[in-house]
Parts: C-alpha cells; structure tokens; sequence
C-alpha cells in the first residue's frame, strides 16, 4: 500500500507505515529544514536532536522521525535563523 503526501508543494509517495522521514529518504532528499544557516535531516532517528522538524498540516515543530505519514499530509520545510 502507498501513501502520498505532499512536500514544499511537490508530490511524494512512500510506503504506509513509514515515518515522514522514511517517505523523505525514500524520494532521495537527505535535508529539508536550515537552521542557523545550514541544512538539516535525519540525524539521530529516535526525536531527540530535533534535527528533522517540519511543519505538518500547519503544525510547527513535528518531528519527521516520530511522525507517520498519513494520506495526504501537508508538509514544509522549516527555516530558523
């Protein structure tokens, strides 16, 4: 079964089950939020270094590690200073 949701306005399928990280190292993106300057992923895997925060369905701060992508998801990047 797939999921599909939707990233910075483009369309990505993954399997469902998978975590929004899983669905976005899947489709081949490494990074998809700058912090300080610099690009961030996936780094710890488990939602402790926050590294992969995004925005899902309006919703600041969710963790792509810890969340599972539902059908049709809304997801954008987050950019902080």
């Amino acid at each position: 079964m797939s999921v599909h949701i939707t990233v910075d306005g483009e369309p990505v399928a993954g399997r469902e089950g998978q975590t929004i990280a899983g669905v976005l190292l899947e489709a081949g993106q490494r990074t998809w939020r700058t912090a300080a300057g610099e690009e961030r992923g996936i780094f710890c895997g488990m939602g402790i270094c926050q590294d992969c925060v995004l925005t899902v369905n309006g919703v600041e701060g969710v963790r792509a590690c810890q969340r599972t992508a539902c059908e049709g998801d809304v997801v954008n990047r987050e950019v902080r200073a």
